[in-house]
């Protein structure tokens, strides 16, 4: 019943994409296809930003707790994937592994660099990472000293002080803005394909150069509205669940 369902609308969709002017057999041609786009987009993303997120708290935490080296080294990596553009760090890492082959394989590495998808998950990580750390460095650091204080008094260690008290404000202070990090990785994503990932530009690519029909862009541009449409509605209700006491002291 539901699958008939899903079928009656996938074909009153693609009559009603024809009635308004826009190409339907287009669509009923390579919608399989941006399906397989979007699966992979979203595994990029996901992907991307979750493991990001966990080298994020190790580099907020030595920028803010560690001596002259680690500081060093965590603003030197924030500073260098923030002041350059994606695309020319995925060429680099893409491209640049090539030159290393032998090195790679010798380490047993270079099974890792030679897909495209991995190359992809590996440049976007390293630098969703960088924006999430100045993310949590700047929840961490508006958080009152006295917090911390407190947590001294009461004779918890520094790693409880900042698992108990300080990490989860500091996630809630920079929730919007880690929404906004995560819509502008699925927008960014789009640069994997010029490595030959097919994801859902990748896909979006492959068909115009089948159809030459431009309509085809109009159609990734939907899709990828609708994604972030949908991040932006979940996240919205992740704020006003995790921030629910901000919002009854008003």
């Amino acid at each position: 019943m539901i699958m008939n369902l899903l079928a009656q609308a996938g074909d009153g969709f693609l009559w009603l994409m024809g009635v308004i002017g826009l190409n339907a057999d287009l669509m009923d041609r390579y919608g399989l296809r941006f399906l397989g786009g979007i699966w992979v987009t979203l595994q990029l993303v996901f992907l991307s930003v979750g493991i990001g997120a966990v080298l994020s708290l190790p580099l907020a935490i030595a920028r803010i707790e560690g001596g002259k080296v680690a500081r060093s080294v965590s603003f030197g990596y924030s500073y260098f994937f923030r002041g350059t553009p994606l695309l020319a760090q995925t060429f680099l890492i893409y491209y640049g592994a090539g030159q290393f082959r032998e090195a790679l394989t010798d380490i047993g590495l270079w099974w890792f660099f030679r897909d495209a998808f991995n190359c992809a998950v590996f440049t976007f990580t390293l630098n969703t990472a960088a924006y999430q750390c100045e993310i949590l460095r700047g929840g961490i650091q508006s958080l009152p000293v006295g917090q911390t204080e407190g947590g001294k008094a009461m004779g918890l260690t520094r790693y409880q002080i900042y698992r108990t008290i300080l990490l989860p404000q500091a996630y809630a202070v920079g929730l919007r803005p880690l929404g906004n990090e995560l819509i502008l990785m699925i927008k960014s994503s789009a640069i994997a394909s010029v490595v030959t990932v097919y994801d859902l530009m990748g896909v979006t690519r492959l068909a115009f150069s089948r159809s030459y029909d431009m309509e085809v862009y109009l159609w990734a541009a939907a899709l990828y509205l609708l994604m972030v449409e949908i991040v932006r509605r979940v996240w919205n209700l992740l704020e006003r669940r995790l921030n629910r006491h901000q919002l009854l002291s008003r």
